[in-house]
């Protein structure tokens, strides 16, 4: 299996000054803004924007208005768009139709076609654990935990881009400015650790997302909602949390001290500026960050067993593995929501394979498959699976047909594709819907993307049409103020 990360052939190269515009503000304005609001020093000077009411934290622990099954959630992102019929789909009729023309309906980039050339799967299917479940040869170590999984085979989207999409499924809206899924869960829960992020983002070495830190944004909340970039491995686990140079932590606590003075008498006559509110709160939480969030990244501690587990013996799976490791370690320490991104820079590094199929998947697949069935069972093992909401899914599935003349390459496919979760009070061992008999649209129990979204919220405690924030004249809310209902299928 080639381990080389595909070049880039498809969706266009960014080029520096638009690669700096998706993605530098995203992290600058997250290296303070995002670390959010818990000291007592804020507690005793602010006040809410009446001008009376006592401030209140707005990450402090919360009971869910319901019975809760899951108390965390943890996002695997597959960036770029993975392919349902080549991964978690079987589709035995598309086999012997590789290479022949077909009358087919498909909207991606290249917009609505009616025919096109089929490529047939690229890899072989086996079934696995008691219920049975075909997956394809690239997920041999999630195969062996499809008993703990519910797949989703008819998920469907608004858009077929890869920005909107991404936001789609993020956000619940194709545009921008609305807060994420994290963002809503941090704003309903709050945060059990005052000493790290209730929502944390871990990005592909190759960089972020398309449009970047909109993505995790808490968008017309306060900021404190918003999600916070953190490194699995590296001296400096947060942004920007390093030491000054020769700073002692006594001289720091006297900096911090007077920078909220100052900054709390500017608040005064603003009291309604979230953003100057969090970044002040932002430097005591990042002053006590730099004692727990090495710490969480240290895997001095753990066996080596359980580091093999997760691939940090292997070049191929230690970066990914990492980052599921430290998600495990996140739950435990209370962060309430944790998305990890297989894929960045909106290139080859990514699963949005135009070109080669083959070489694009087995790299990506080979990355993550072993890390993620690790998280699994590392879960299951700490009895922590059963409150911990695992999703596995990208912003859209593929096309039956091949997008060029030549080639193996698949174009995007919001019609239908395949998301999976597990853990949470989600049942195992579970397919639910499906596509066509060519994958190309969802036939049988459609899902809209908010569908998921309600599920996530239900798992955690919520009525998903009830859980509100109210902005400009409306009670918005994740799945949309025209509302959306749970996947109860796979509820256990």
């Amino acid at each position: 299996m080639n381990n080389k990360r595909p070049k880039n052939t498809f969706c266009g190269q960014l080029n520096r000054r638009e690669y700096l515009h998706q993605m530098g503000g995203g992290f600058t304005s997250l290296a303070m803004a995002g670390l959010l609001a818990k000291d007592g020093f804020i507690q005793s000077q602010a006040v809410a924007a009446d001008g009376k009411t006592p401030w209140a934290n707005p990450l402090a622990p919360k009971d869910p208005p319901l019975p809760a099954k899951a108390k965390n959630v943890i996002f695997l992102f597959m960036y770029g768009g993975p392919s349902h019929m080549d991964t978690f789909e079987y589709k035995p009729e598309l086999y012997p139709l590789d290479g022949k023309t077909i009358k087919v309906k498909t909207f991606g980039r290249g917009g609505k076609k009616d025919g096109g050339r089929v490529v047939g799967p690229k890899w072989k299917f086996k079934q696995y654990g008691q219920c049975g479940k075909y997956v394809s040869d690239l997920f041999p170590n999630i195969g062996r935990h499809v008993d703990k999984i519910s797949f989703l085979h008819s998920m469907t989207a608004d858009s077929p881009i890869h920005g909107s999409a991404m936001l789609m499924m993020n956000s619940g809206s194709l545009l921008s400015g609305r807060p994420s899924m994290g963002s809503w869960v941090n704003y309903g829960l709050g945060s059990v650790n005052e000493n790290l992020p209730g929502y944390v983002v871990m990005l592909d070495p190759t960089g972020g997302p398309i449009s970047g830190a909109k993505n995790w944004t808490s968008g017309y909340m306060p900021a404190a909602y918003q999600g916070v970039v953190m490194n699995a491995s590296g001296a400096t686990p947060i942004l920007d949390l390093k030491n000054a140079r020769n700073m002692s932590r006594e001289q720091q606590r006297l900096l911090i001290d007077k920078l909220n003075k100052y900054n709390s008498r500017h608040l005064s006559d603003r009291i309604d500026n979230t953003a100057l509110s969090a970044r002040i709160s932002s430097y005591e939480l990042a002053y006590k960050m730099q004692m727990s969030a090495p710490e969480a990244v240290d895997f001095d501690s753990e066996p080596q067993h359980v580091k093999n587990l997760y691939g940090l013996d292997h070049d191929r799976t230690r970066d990914f593995g990492k980052k599921c490791l430290l998600a495990r370690r996140l739950v435990e320490r209370g962060v309430r929501f944790i998305q990890i991104y297989s894929g960045g820079n909106h290139n080859d590094a990514n699963w949005d394979a135009h070109g080669d199929l083959e070489k694009n998947h087995n790299y990506h697949a080979g990355n993550t498959d072993k890390p993620i069935a690790g998280l699994l069972e590392d879960l299951q093992q700490r009895g922590m699976l059963d409150e911990t909401l695992i999703i596995w899914g990208g912003e859209f599935g593929r096309q039956p047909t091949a997008e060029y003349a030549k080639g193996t390459g698949r174009d995007h496919n919001s019609y239908g594709f395949t998301t999976w979760m597990a853990g949470g009070g989600i049942k195992g061992g579970m397919s639910v819907g499906q596509t066509d008999e060519l994958g190309s649209a969802a036939v049988e129990k459609p899902f809209h993307v908010k569908h998921m979204h309600a599920t996530v919220l239900k798992q955690l405690g919520f009525d998903p049409n009830h859980l509100s924030y109210f902005y400009r004249g409306l009670e918005q809310r994740l799945v949309g103020v025209e509302g959306a209902e749970p996947i109860n299928e796979i509820i256990a």
